[in-house]
């Protein structure tokens, strides 16, 4: 999301109105239409940087899916459920709740049950995490997801919240957020991320677990169930500049084009569309393109006058409430799940490469970026946070984008320069308009795919970490 100043930076928003969330803590079914041939040099290897050029991951996945995960770690009141999607749902009530919701203002008993992971020790010590889950909430229900992290000088943090999420926003259930002011000298979580204070110190995240707490109605038979919770951690050194990789295989997927830009001025209640607008705007172009779409009867409330009325839709059911805005990560990946056997997480790649073995096996990916606008040729804007699809390369290893900050449809398609493009979304360090210091995400991206994968996905799925 963003917006033009006199800079021609994008941010004349509040600071807290930020679609590169990881940033703000960083420094505290379509078809594969291949064309050519690999252009990579004969010493590089498939979807990795040129030899030399690549340092060890610091980058770690790990999710709770299968029936047998979720056998493990303790139950209090909660069940593994078998079948086509394992998942845990509530057994019996392990107690009872008042939530009262600090958006609305109403006071509400439930019954929930919960479920926490055993502990998780990341292969490499990390200066983040982001926590994303797939669930259904059927009407009257919501789900609390929770991190806590172990540190390596031995300590603990509180359990954090790290979203409160329902797929729906009417009165039968608390509103979608964020939870502000979580801290505890050590870390602290801005909007959906858990980040190390002060990296310098040496302090790191060995280890942590996630918690899940399901909730309903008292007195109902109907509660939801969550089919995935997992976490990304990672500690990406500072870096103005990363350096340049070989171009792989040439590819391009057939992923329909939107744009925010037409849907400006529209449910100010929803931040407005346009520039606010990138990340829902992004995930319907995913979700379509995987044959996923609200249906007339869901879209029935949006204005008949507006096009594209399904990024309406997008935008309203990621809209965070206390963050104000539809930018919350992983508020767009629980999205996606809300529909037909979808899945989806937030997680970082290491390098272009790996970009490239997604869309060579027909997976686009969603990306968060920002740059002034002399960094990225054909852009014609700066932003300090956005997110674009990236749906191809070209012969020459060029990123071909969806970019939704274009004017309309027609115009979404952009060609930028590999090197340029590489640059702004893998470093973690940038010098914005004014010329001064400021963070940038380090490869952030989101993935959505089907439960039904070709071999070739779920292998470089699997490499990423996230099956």
């Amino acid at each position: 999301m963003s917006e033009l100043n006199e800079m021609n930076e994008m941010s004349s928003r509040p600071a807290k109105r930020r679609s590169v969330l990881a940033a703000a803590v960083a420094v505290a079914a379509g078809a594969v239409a291949t064309s050519g041939t690999p252009v990579r040099a004969a010493s590089a290897q498939p979807g990795r940087s040129a030899p030399g050029t690549r340092a060890a991951s610091t980058v770690g996945h790990r999710a709770w899916t299968a029936h047998r995960d979720w056998l493990t770690g303790t139950h209090e009141g909660t069940r593994a459920v078998q079948g086509g999607r394992p998942g845990v749902v509530i057994e019996e009530p392990h107690g009872t709740y008042a939530y009262k919701d600090p958006h609305t203002g109403r006071e509400q008993t439930w019954e929930y049950a919960r479920w926490t992971s055993p502990e998780h020790s990341p292969e490499a010590p990390a200066s983040e995490a982001i926590v994303s889950w797939n669930a259904h909430t059927p009407r009257g229900t919501w789900i609390r997801a929770e991190i806590r992290a172990t540190y390596s000088d031995g300590g603990t943090s509180p359990w954090y919240t790290m979203g409160i999420w329902t797929s729906g926003d009417g009165d039968d259930v608390p509103r979608r957020t964020s939870v502000d002011k979580q801290k505890d000298g050590s870390t602290s979580v801005s909007t959906d991320t858990l980040a190390v204070d002060d990296r310098a110190t040496g302090l790191r995240v060995t280890a942590y677990r996630l918690r899940v707490t399901l909730y309903r109605a008292r007195g109902s038979d109907t509660g939801p169930t969550v089919w995935r919770l997992g976490a990304m951690t990672s500690d990406v050194p500072d870096r103005f500049e990363v350096p340049a990789s070989e171009p792989g295989r040439a590819a391009e997927l057939k992923v329909p084009r939107y744009s925010q830009e037409i849907h400006k001025g529209q449910y100010p209640e929803y931040d407005g569309g346009g520039e606010a607008w990138c990340s829902p705007t992004s995930s319907q172009m995913i979700l379509e393109f995987w044959g996923r779409k609200p249906t007339a009867e869901d879209l029935e409330w949006v204005n008949p006058d507006y096009a594209d009325p399904q990024v309406c839709h997008a935008a309203r059911y990621t809209f965070d409430y206390q963050y104000e805005g539809c930018g919350n990560w992983p508020f767009n990946t629980a999205y996606a799940t809300t529909y037909r056997d979808m899945q989806a997480a937030v997680t970082r790649l290491d390098d272009l490469g790996q970009a490239e073995r997604l869309i060579a096996a027909g997976i686009p990916l969603i990306t968060s970026q920002s740059f002034i606008e002399s960094e990225l040729d054909g852009a014609g804007y700066g932003t300090p946070g956005h997110l674009m699809t990236v749906v191809g390369f070209t012969p020459d290893g060029d990123i071909v984008a969806n970019d939704p900050a274009a004017p309309d449809n027609p115009s979404v398609r952009r060609v930028y320069k590999r090197r340029q493009w590489e640059n702004i979304w893998l470093r973690t360090k940038r010098k914005d308009a004014d010329g001064k210091t400021t963070s940038a995400t380090g490869g952030v991206c989101y993935l959505y795919f089907p439960l039904d994968l070709s071999d070739e996905q779920r292998e470089v799925l699997g490499e990423l970490g996230v099956l």
